[in-house]
């Protein structure tokens, strides 16, 4: 009977992402040109591509809610991560205070199966002057103001476009 529960379970599990299937493109821009990507304790090339690969599993994530065939283009054109590097002693450490929000702006097209726009905006802007404020749930993951700030655009945004 546990295994009968089992794959019960992985059905359920499983049948949802069939169900959905859009995809994301994150093209970005030089990681030198952005406000604040600064690392604290590691190097500069390796954290640029930890916030890429970061922000782009998340990016497809999210898209795994747009029906089949639709595709989210996203150009990341500035990012300011929530806090601010400052020297600790011999390191430099990112101190996550109020007053050092998260900012990311973008450009996005959302197209449909047949590769019409469904919806599009240049030079969006987003960010959470109150992110501190809200509960925050789950496990502590990296970049996880900005995961949420583009949760909840994703959410009013692009979701709300889809007829």
């Amino acid at each position: 009977m546990n295994s009968v529960k089992t794959i019960a379970m992985a059905m359920c599990i499983t049948l949802p992402a069939f169900a959905h299937a859009g995809e994301s493109v994150v093209k970005w821009q030089d990681f030198k040109d952005y406000r604040d990507v600064r690392a604290s304790s590691q190097g500069k090339a390796s954290y640029h591509k930890q916030i890429a690969t970061q922000f782009e599993k998340h990016f497809s994530k999210l898209a795994e809610q747009l029906p089949k065939g639709y595709k989210l283009n996203l150009e990341i054109t500035d990012i300011d991560l929530a806090g601010d590097v400052r020297y600790g002693g011999m390191d430099e450490i990112r101190v996550v205070k109020p007053i050092y929000f998260p900012r990311i702006k973008l450009n996005y097209s959302l197209s449909d199966n047949k590769g019409s726009v469904v919806s599009e905006e240049d030079d969006v802007e987003l960010k959470d002057m109150g992110f501190m404020d809200k509960i925050k749930m789950g496990r502590d993951e990296p970049f996880f103001y900005e995961k949420r700030l583009i949760t909840e655009w994703f959410g009013e945004q692009i979701l709300a476009s889809i007829d």
